[in-house]
């Protein structure tokens, strides 16, 4: 057992990895493989977007375990055609994936077989090649180690929550991460905060509504095209904005309020 962190049974039965210094826990419902599927590989149309001519750059910002990351690695190496896809992880402490590689919960995370071998390397050298696909780890502290990445046509926001890591849901980080972003680029995350979604669009996104995390819960789904949105937030979701007395990250504008009832999404 790590110091840091801790394998752990989510209510739902699965098995997941606790941080003890935040002490929050990675895809803490479901676990982390369904999470990793439902909430990121599936609403990015992940799979459909291999088959494309382009190669493919998937920013998968918040490693941990490895569970968003080895996800989109496995959908990657079942293909027989398509284009080469790039995933590009950023994490500060890799404590979470060497626990989670460890023989007796390496099955628990996806991580045996070949995905193990590809999450070996990333954690031994920082990169694993494959004739399909490229996984680069990126160290350091975000939002800043996101200069060091390539420009984005996907990316999977999974830090810790706005509560323990608030630094990384404020209108600078999303800002930051809108200046990565490639015509196209969509972005999922797990957080359907008033906050977050009004970040997002201050920081120059589309957004919407993704998928459902929990009763009256549901993710966040981020675009650089309004087309590329499924359920896009609409005027009543301005108006609970208008209600809400904590809709607006710290780090927003006295005029916050304006600029986004103001965005071209509600035009």
């Amino acid at each position: 057992m790590s110091d840091e962190c801790e394998v752990v049974t989510t209510t739902g039965g699965a098995r997941a990895m606790l941080d003890r210094r935040v002490g929050e826990v990675m895809h803490p419902v479901v676990g982390p493989a369904v999470e990793a599927l439902r909430l990121y590989c599936e609403p990015a149309r992940l799979g459909a977007r291999l088959l494309r001519g382009e190669p493919l750059v998937l920013l998968d910002v918040g490693l941990g375990a490895g569970s968003n990351a080895i996800a989109a690695w496995r959908l990657s190496e079942a293909r027989t055609a398509g284009a080469r896809l790039t995933i590009v992880s950023f994490e500060r402490s890799l404590d979470a994936l060497a626990l989670a590689l460890r023989p007796d919960h390496a099955a628990s995370f996806g991580l045996e077989g070949a995905a193990g071998e590809a999450a070996r390397a990333l954690l031994d050298a920082g990169i694993h090649e494959t004739a399909r696909t490229s996984w680069q780890l990126v160290a350091g502290e975000l939002p800043g180690s996101l200069a060091q990445g390539p420009a984005a046509d996907v990316v999977f926001w999974d830090p810790f929550s706005p509560r323990a890591n608030p630094e990384l849901w404020s209108v600078g980080a999303f800002t930051a991460l809108r200046g990565r972003c490639r015509a196209g680029a969509t972005v999922h995350t797990y957080s359907g905060a008033t906050a977050v979604r009004s970040a997002l669009l201050l920081a120059g996104f589309f957004v919407g509504v993704g998928e459902p995390t929990g009763a009256h819960k549901a993710a966040t789904c981020a675009a650089v095209d309004l087309a590329d949105l499924e359920r896009p937030l609409d005027r009543r979701w301005l108006a609970r904005l208008g209600r809400s007395t904590a809709g607006f990250a710290a780090d927003a504008p006295a005029d916050a309020y304006l600029r986004v009832v103001n965005h071209p999404q509600f035009a």
